[in-house]
């Protein structure tokens, strides 16, 4: 490294050693003299903390001090940031998130989690300390959307941010789509190359893309962080048979996080939805992530990129690193906390959209009838029906899409048909984005 002698070293304490962590030194080392000119001064890892000492990451930890309790670090002498890269809500990671700030550091992490529940917290800390808590790899891993949220778009009133942020479910779905495979084989195949967990629950049922969401909309909006608000629903319940339906109607299904302001009121949902094929959504495929964001003046800004793995969230670190370096200090919400509004939550029952609905029915004389005289008593009108198949136990799918329809009605006509002994198993349904 070519470092002038005049510039001090911004060092760094290290806490959690797994793909990410060894990324950030990794692209530290391999970047060394190019950061350290973008960041005015070098950056360089001091003190290390996780729980496998023995484990071969790929990395020389020569020269850095290891410490086995990770709160440690913020008290360190050698360290001047903090940089949380643990996971989890609470524990270890916010022990040491609060004993950083009460040490007078910065932190940067990559805890969607622990921010979520504990953002606003943390933010007010930080805020009454004068200190940088910096989170850009928490959201869409190697992807700038905080920093296109919280500098590029600052002059707009942002209206609504949506898309997809988690590459487990975007995999699952892609491959669903492109090999005609079923929900289980395809998580199974997904667990066993390491792009799900043994336990994919956070993935799959929806948590992770809440997490992520509540995170946008509190930037995007200048609200508190509300992950309670978000209504979530994950993708376990999508069968072959709605890829191929839904293709066969022009959409592409996608795990799709949604966030809106309306007459002062916040609306948050992760839901599975059906996406129009010429929407970049849609074009998103494999474990990509993508996040649409739509101003007053910008129009409609389009973020795409890896979401996750150990370069692009190891980058985003890196690159809170570089502000840090430089002397930036910002509210972490881009206001002050007591500016950030507590937005109502805005109910979905009032919402006006399409539907995809999908039923498994008796197939038998009069059941047709008796289905869409319920759509019409509860005030749904079809768009288009389409009746697949005889099972061997004598039943048929049955996919309808609706049109524009109030969802507490859709919701209520699904409530009568599942009662109905002409229909076996749960009804699915699911939104179509139309925007």
């Amino acid at each position: 490294m070519n470092i002038p002698p005049s510039k001090p070293y911004l060092r760094v304490g290290l806490a959690g050693l797994g793909n990410v962590g060894a990324g950030v030194v990794k692209v530290l080392n391999w970047n060394a003299d190019l950061i350290s000119r973008r960041a005015g001064r070098p950056i360089v890892v001091a003190a290390v903390s996780a729980r496998d000492r023995g484990r071969d990451r790929g990395i020389s930890l020569d020269g850095m001090a290891w410490v086995d309790d990770a709160a440690e670090l913020a008290t360190r002498d050698d360290v001047d940031v903090v940089v949380e890269l643990i996971g989890g809500s609470d524990g270890p990671a916010l022990t040491l998130a609060r004993r950083t700030f009460a040490a007078g550091k910065p932190l940067v992490t990559a805890n969607k989690a622990m921010l979520a529940h504990h953002g606003m917290e943390l933010a007010q800390i930080a805020e009454t300390a004068g200190l940088p808590l910096k989170y850009e790899a928490a959201v869409a891993g190697g992807i700038p959307v905080i920093k296109g949220l919280a500098e590029g778009a600052a002059a707009n009133r942002i209206t609504r941010v949506y898309g997809l942020m988690n590459g487990t479910c975007n995999y699952i779905l892609s491959r669903m789509e492109s090999e005609g495979l079923d929900f289980a084989a395809v998580l199974a195949d997904a667990q066993a190359l390491g792009f799900a967990e043994a336990d994919p629950s956070f993935d799959i049922d929806g948590i992770d893309t809440a997490h992520k969401l509540s995170i946008l909309a509190a930037l995007a909006f200048g609200g508190r962080i509300d992950f309670a608000g978000v209504a979530t629903h994950g993708i376990r319940a999508i069968a072959q048979a709605d890829i191929a339906q839904a293709a066969a109607l022009g959409f592409r299904i996608k795990l799709v996080g949604l966030a809106e302001v309306q007459d002062g009121h916040l609306f948050q949902r992760v839901h599975p939805a059906l996406v129009p094929i010429d929407n970049p959504v849609a074009t998103t495929m494999g474990s990509l992530n993508a996040v649409v964001v739509e101003g007053d003046f910008v129009g409609r800004l389009f973020f795409q990129g890896r979401g996750a793995g150990e370069g692009p969230t190891a980058s985003a670190v890196v690159a809170d690193l570089v502000d840090i370096a430089r002397g930036d200090v910002r509210p972490p919400f881009v206001m002050p906390v007591a500016d950030l509004t507590a937005l109502p939550r805005a109910p979905a029952a009032d919402r006006q959209g399409r539907y995809y609905l999908r039923l498994s029915v008796a197939d038998r004389a009069g059941v047709l009838a008796e289905l869409t005289a319920v759509l019409r008593d509860c005030g749904v009108s079809i768009e288009s029906l389409v009746q697949r198949g005889t099972t061997s136990d004598g039943a048929a799918m049955l996919v309808m899409v609706t049109h524009q329809a109030r969802e507490a009605d859709v919701l209520a006509s699904l409530a009568q048909m599942a009662a109905s002994p002409s229909v076996s198993g749960q009804p699915v349904m699911m939104h179509i984005l139309d925007f």
